[in-house]
């Protein structure tokens, strides 16, 4: 991940300092701005591997931030992690539901940062699908095609949602999706898939997939995400 590029906003010039000289020593070429304005500016022209997003910055906010890069089509791409005070739920939530690829609660140590950032760094490079459209991640294999899937090679039998579910969260393994993300994404035979109902059909896969069903992480408060 050497000379990977990564663009830092906070309005805290303490806490940007420090952020910047941490990705600068893991290997980074870490840029910081101190406010959306210069987010806006810097993202467009640096065209950054990842961007690190504070949402409570002057001017615009980091959400205003994050809403105008994902519907620019120049800079939609950009992966982006959300910094935010502890308990913001809803902020993580929004924040999630315009394109943001992770998030980070303040306060935090460099340690979890770097490892928050590489991994997200890591999911840029999509999960690998055969010719066929397989995706084979851990011991599972999903075979898009024939809506099929096989937990050691052995067959599970899944609804059609169930499925639909599985293959969305798996495909983006270690990215969080809330509950409107996975119904807005999700049109079965058995649809009617709503926000409450995600968690029971969550429950349902856990239960057929047996010990594979770990690899369904519950991120409190926003959603689920597919265990790396």
């Amino acid at each position: 991940m050497a000379n990977r590029t990564i663009l830092a906003v906070e309005d805290e010039e303490d806490l940007l300092e420090l952020i910047v000289f941490n990705l600068t020593k893991e290997g980074f070429q870490a840029k910081g701005v101190t406010s959306g304005e210069e987010a806006l500016r810097m993202a467009r022209a640096m065209m950054p591997d990842l961007l690190l997003l504070d949402l409570m910055l002057p001017g615009i906010d980091g959400l205003d931030v994050c809403r105008i890069l994902k519907r620019e089509t120049a800079t939609q791409q950009i992966p982006i992690i959300i910094v935010t005070a502890k308990g913001e739920e809803s902020d993580i939530v929004t924040g999630l539901e315009l394109g943001a690829d992770d998030y980070i609660t303040k306060p935090f140590s460099p340690k979890v940062l770097l490892a928050r950032v590489r991994a997200v760094l890591r999911r840029k490079e999509t999960v690998p699908v055969d010719d066929a459209g397989t995706i084979k991640v851990h011991n599972l294999t999903i075979d898009a095609g024939r809506h099929k899937v096989y937990v050691d090679d052995a067959p599970i039998e899944l609804t059609f949602t169930e499925f639909q579910i599985l293959h969305l969260l798996s495909r983006r393994a270690g990215w969080v999706f809330t509950r409107y993300q996975i119904v807005d994404s999700v049109r079965g035979e058995d649809y009617a898939v709503t926000e409450r109902s995600v968690d029971v059909h969550i429950v349902a896969l856990r239960k057929k997939l047996g010990a594979s069903g770990a690899y369904l992480e519950t991120v409190r408060g926003v959603g689920y995400r597919f265990k790396e």
